[in-house]
């Protein structure tokens, strides 16, 4: 009866561990492709364009752009866009925010809004 105990208690021993060595899967509720549209409300940066932004594992990122930055767990995005900078919130499969950024030296500003595709 000893025994099986130690077995029993080394199995589980060993199970755990090989649980918390696994990597954990680092998904977040935001990760995929978000269609993102900014719209420039000062200055004198493009009136409105339309880009795809993919998140993973909270990450953002877009395929020949030079884009970096976050979705936190709970929606907060921060992101740089070929020099500006955006932040907002995201919820389910949308969200929106502000966006700060210069075209020739000249400021600009607006919003953004994003859905999920």
């Amino acid at each position: 009866m000893r025994y099986n105990r130690i077995c029993t208690m080394f199995l589980a021993s060993a199970a755990l561990t090989a649980l918390a060595a696994a990597p954990a899967a680092a998904q977040t509720p935001y990760d995929g492709l978000w269609h993102v549209t900014i719209v420039t409300k000062a200055g004198s940066c493009e009136p409105s364009t339309h880009s795809t932004l993919t998140v993973t594992d909270g990450k953002v990122s877009a395929a020949g752009a030079d884009v970096s930055g976050s979705i936190g767990r709970e929606g907060l995005v921060r992101v740089s866009i070929g020099g500006a900078y955006a932040n907002g919130q995201l919820s389910g499969n949308a969200g929106s925010g502000k966006w700060n950024g210069a075209s020739a030296g000249v400021a600009c500003s607006g919003r953004w809004e994003a859905s999920r595709q």
